[in-house]
């Protein structure tokens, strides 16, 4: 009889354990680098530039190869993944201009946040880094879900204190001195000034590691946005690892590389503050970069998109496929090449399913999905039918369909490619194949029609990018 009652419940003891375990709330952390090439770390295939620290999170997790930003410049992509929802549909399309009195400028109040949702199902939540979503108080950190910032409220900042911008950022006097100003802008302890000290990305590294470790007994889960402003310009780097890279006869390159591995060791002090706390286990970690590489264009930081066509600020796929990381372990399988389009707007869907949150009713819905079920198996469906893009009010607009993507760029003919045999957008086939050129073309059209045009359109360093009157949110 006492063998036969251990027999009938130890699967119910079993199913109750796991029960159990999988309803543990995992803390929740998100990296974004800035303006991060696409070939420039090891586990996408970089050799030049060593980045341990991110291979062995990629090892840990899913290394996605189709994986998406929704825009291809700064501030819109973030505002895209902290909301879920193409940043288009409620007009920031552009970067905002430094001002700290504009109420315009800046992710619009009408919008709710990941860290919105997390806190509201009792997280914990944090910020370290760039934010670039306005810089009038009412769009702060914290009072768009964050308990807790760290950082900079601009689109960039120096690497060192006192130092200066070292790169061309327009004509004029006028445009330098506004690069000055926003890059030194206060560093912020949420709304209390800081003094500079040491080099930036090593500092938000330290302060990071900081927060994992200050919150590893609390009662409540936590979501920490870490948010690099590296490698961004301007090109500046701590003097040791412009050593170790004194093999590269670049000099912005060998100062690149300088950074890059800059953000990766402060992306290990990070983990091996995850580590040494026990919480590894139950932390869903995402990691991407907020936009492909500037190669060429202005604010160039000698990076690389290969094997990828174009760069940041495009709509090819060097401005909008990234390096792009989810690990979980346990729930993500470890070694695992993802194949299918992802995008940034799934993270927060994916986080809010991984804590058992939701959102009020009355919001808009999301434009991202849940990872999980397409990472771990669960599912053999693909996550999207289809991603889409627009550029400058409807100066460019993309679409990808599996292995297809159809894109118009300016004032050029829409073109199309067949991603799966030639990713680096180099045999236009729209001639050949004119029948799935016409139905993206129509995707995109219907599309852009459930979006707005932008709030504003003005360059933060002055004058229109690529809309000489207002912007209409052209159809492609």
């Amino acid at each position: 009889m006492k063998r036969y009652l251990t027999a009938l419940l130890l699967p119910l003891v079993t199913s109750t354990l796991l029960a159990a375990a999988t309803a543990v709330r995992p803390n929740i952390l998100l990296i974004v680098a800035d303006d991060l090439g696409y070939n420039d770390v090891g586990f996408q295939g970089g050799r030049d530039i060593p980045t341990p620290h991110l291979d062995r999170l990629a090892a840990s997790g899913a290394r996605c190869t189709n994986g998406y930003v929704s825009y291809s410049v700064c501030s819109p992509s973030r505002a895209g993944f902290l909301t879920g929802r193409y940043q288009q549909r409620f007009g920031h399309e552009f970067n905002p201009k430094w001002d700290a009195t504009s109420t315009t400028h800046g992710l619009p109040l009408s919008e709710s946040t990941i860290a919105d949702a997390l806190r509201a199902a009792g997280y914990t939540t944090g910020m370290v880094g760039k934010w670039h979503q306005g810089a009038h108080p009412q769009f702060h950190p914290n009072r768009r879900g964050f308990d807790e910032f760290f950082g900079f409220l601009g689109g960039g900042h120096r690497y060192f204190p006192d130092s200066h911008v070292d790169v061309e950022i327009g004509a004029g006097k006028k445009a330098a001195t506004h690069a000055d100003a926003e890059h030194a802008s206060p560093m912020l302890r949420n709304s209390t000034e800081l003094p500079e000290s040491g080099e930036l990305t090593t500092r938000l590294g330290d302060e990071a590691a900081g927060s994992v470790t200050r919150h590893a007994r609390d009662a409540r889960p936590w979501f920490l946005y870490l948010a690099f402003n590296a490698p961004h310009t301007p090109l500046q780097a701590r003097a040791d690892l412009l050593q170790k890279f004194s093999g590269i006869a670049d000099e912005r390159r060998r100062t690149y590389a300088a950074m890059v591995a800059t953000v990766d060791e402060s992306v290990g002090k990070v983990l091996a503050a995850l580590d040494a706390t026990g919480q590894r286990e139950r932390t869903l970690v995402f990691f991407f970069s907020d936009n492909g590489g500037p190669m060429t264009k202005r604010n160039a930081n000698a990076s690389l998109n290969t094997p990828l066509r174009g760069q940041k600020g495009d709509v090819f796929e060097g401005g909008i496929r990234v390096p792009f990381v989810v690990s979980w372990p346990g729930r993500v399988p470890a070694g695992l090449t993802f194949e299918a389009p992802v995008i940034a707007l799934d993270v927060m869907p994916t986080a809010l399913a991984a804590a058992g949150a939701t959102r009020e009713a009355k919001l808009p819905p999301l434009d991202g999905v849940d990872l999980l079920p397409f990472l771990n198996g669960t599912t053999r469906a693909v996550p999207h039918a289809r991603l889409f893009w627009r550029m400058d009010g409807g100066e460019a607009f993309a679409v990808r369909e599996g292995r297809w993507k159809w894109l118009r760029t300016y004032a050029n003919a829409p073109q199309l490619y067949d991603l799966a045999a030639d990713p680096g957008e180099s045999r236009d086939l729209a001639a050949q194949r004119p029948e799935i050129a016409h139905r993206l073309a129509a995707a995109s059209a219907e599309w852009n029609r459930g979006l707005v045009a932008p709030v504003w359109t003005n360059n933060p360093f002055g004058g229109l990018i690529n809309l000489p009157g207002p912007a209409k949110a052209a159809a492609p």
